[in-house]
């Protein structure tokens, strides 16, 4: 990559403002690391070696992993370790930090990618294998809340990539629009409970975008941490939200992940949710080939979403154990189970509704992820309950 003599590492501007300098710099140099790249990332190295950050980036980046890397780049795409990890450097409060600008970036810059997959995912190690795909039923997991006490609403959704196209931080403003169309045209043949139409970003009234957000459908940009990881390109070309009719079913393309697939609903019903999930995910992966992984799974733009890529979650008022964050931690350790504010990570819980779900993505099937959700969120319902 590229660097102006100036050294202009702006975190989030950085991938806008150098995108078509990289792009014609490997057109003729190939996977050799430039020079001035090699000193910025130096710097921002030694920086980011002295602050107190708690993430597991700044935990397994050692020099001696820093120096083994920082000279690699992907065959295919040409990206490089500070694709990888300027946002975490950017960002010394991140919890991981670190993205992967491309499907190989996996394999080439494992020595980094390896260790902090095993810390996150509860003891996946470089020898582990993600097992095949097993969606099993949604009818073996009842209604968690019958009497909407607790669950205001349930969705679970899955990201996916496309073969033959790198992830945001190497994708051209031409790979967006391919994507955008390619993606559009089997969003569009989807039948039944599925039938809708997709809205652009490009273009959304504002008022509409921001009741979209504010409705938990729609993604936000200016998220930093995506920004600094060069996600935010191009914005808003390239992206778009897809509903069936009942909007109970919507597809994001082109937000983090290359698509993602999303089933919703108000109350408890989880079972009702998840089947409809697979049944979306089914239908599209006939129409498009998704990257997938032997060892890793189903592969995407942040390590987290690895393996079988399903986030179940609920937003649920849990006022006592709100009162006991230890308390409520503490279960949510247990079953793996993520807490969240109100409108996702890094946000706040507005009324005291959080947002929980899975945390372990990899290593089990789908069903084994929707289970262990599905038991931990029954388990805080019942303490709320006791206490």
């Amino acid at each position: 990559m590229l660097i102006p003599p100036q050294g202009r590492l702006r975190c989030g501007v950085f991938f806008r403002q150098t995108q078509s300098v990289i792009v014609r710099h490997y057109a003729k140099k190939g996977k050799e690391v430039d020079k001035a790249t090699l000193a910025e990332m130096e710097k921002q190295y030694q920086k980011f070696a002295n602050t107190s950050s708690k993430s597991l980036l700044k935990k397994h980046l050692t020099k001696e992993i820093f120096d083994k890397l920082k000279t690699r780049t992907t065959p295919s795409f040409n990206s490089t370790l500070l694709h990888c990890i300027n946002s975490g450097m950017c960002n010394p409060d991140s919890g991981v930090g670190i993205y992967a600008p491309d499907a190989e970036s996996y394999k080439v810059f494992g020595a980094i990618f390896d260790p902090i997959i095993e810390e996150y995912h509860r003891g996946f190690k470089k020898t582990d294998k993600h097992p095949e795909s097993c969606y099993g039923s949604g009818k073996d997991f009842a209604n968690l809340d019958p009497d909407n006490a607790f669950i205001v609403s349930t969705r679970v959704r899955c990201g996916r990539s496309v073969q033959g196209y790198p992830f945001n931080p190497c994708l051209t403003e031409q790979q967006y629009a391919e994507l955008e169309y390619k993606l559009c045209s089997a969003l569009h043949s989807l039948e039944g409970e599925y039938y809708g139409s997709y809205m652009p970003l490009a273009g959304m009234d504002k008022q509409m975008q921001q009741k979209l957000i504010d409705d938990h459908f729609l993604f936000k940009e200016g998220d930093r941490f995506l920004e600094a990881a060069g996600a935010s390109r191009f914005w808003p070309n390239g992206r778009g939200i897809f509903f069936n009719k009942k909007r109970n079913f919507l597809v994001w393309v082109n937000e983090e992940d290359h698509i993602r697939i999303i089933s919703m609903e108000k109350g408890g019903d989880l079972g009702r949710v998840y089947d409809r999930m697979i049944g979306g995910v089914e239908a599209l992966g006939k129409k498009v080939k998704f990257s997938r992984d032997e060892r890793l799974g189903f592969l995407t733009f942040c390590p987290t979403n690895l393996g079988t890529s399903i986030r179940a979650s609920v937003h649920i008022k849990l006022p006592k154990l709100n009162e006991n964050k230890e308390k409520m931690q503490k279960l949510a350790d247990k079953y793996h189970l993520q807490v969240r504010g109100t409108s996702g990570e890094h946000s706040e819980a507005k009324g005291g509704v959080h947002d929980i779900s899975n945390k372990r993505r990899m290593g089990l099937t789908e069903y084994e992820a929707i289970k262990e959700m599905h038991d931990g969120i029954k388990a805080l319902i019942k303490a709320e309950c006791n206490a």
